[in-house]
């Protein structure tokens, strides 16, 4: 019995990366133009910026899940709820990526702008080779933190039928009448996904560390 219910959510864990790894990546481009335009965009683009980061972080995700796979899903995309739900997730998740990324772009510093330009670069330029790769590394510490959570919250497309961990422990908890057994396998694996992830990035975090003087 055990093996049969392990056997069965742990093959939902495949969706649940799949999810996540269409997600974070989608989030993290559109939060990294949107970090890039409220910080060197003009002043319209900046305030748009900041309205679409406001409302992001102002509602639940589990209703802007809702609302955006409705949109999504409509009869012009025809999205499948997993496409739907993975790329809703993605939106969530860049309001945040886009003030992780803001502030790493501001801790860079002002002056190294200045000097880039003063060695003829363009502003385009400057940004793209001297503020960003600088700037992406800042973020790894604290952009970590929301690749958990992205993968936490993938749990949250169980809610549109999308088979994956939480939704399987779901279907075994109403047909098993076992519901402490079927999430605590379900809350195991989700422990060990999250804690392999936040290991890899705080790997990745020291690799890429400068080096300090001694």
């Amino acid at each position: 019995m055990l093996s049969n219910i392990f056997s069965y959510i742990i093959q939902g864990t495949a969706i649940t990366i799949a999810v996540t790894l269409i997600a974070l990546p989608f989030g993290l481009i559109l939060g990294l133009s949107m970090a890039l335009v409220h910080t060197y965009g003009g002043k319209i683009l900046n305030r748009l910026a900041a309205i679409f980061s406001l409302l992001m972080r102002g509602v639940p995700p589990i209703v802007l899940l809702f609302i955006l796979y409705f949109m999504l899903s409509s009869r012009s995309f025809n999205l499948s709820p997993f496409w739907a739900g993975s790329l809703s997730l993605g939106i969530v998740s860049s309001a945040y990526q886009m003030e992780i990324l803001r502030g790493a772009l501001l801790a860079v510093g002002g002056g190294q702008m200045t000097a880039a330009r003063a060695i003829g670069m363009s502003r385009l330029q400057a940004i793209q080779n001297i503020i960003l790769p600088q700037a992406l590394r800042l973020a790894i510490p604290p952009w970590s933190n929301e690749a958990s959570i992205v993968l936490k919250d993938s749990s949250l497309v169980y809610a549109l039928g999308v088979p994956e961990i939480l939704r399987r422990a779901q279907q075994l908890s109403a047909t098993t009448q076992q519901p402490f057994l079927a999430y605590g396998i379900a809350a195991l694996i989700y422990f060990v996904l999250v804690f392999a992830t936040n290991r890899a990035l705080d790997y990745l975090a020291e690799r890429t560390k400068l080096p300090t003087q001694p």
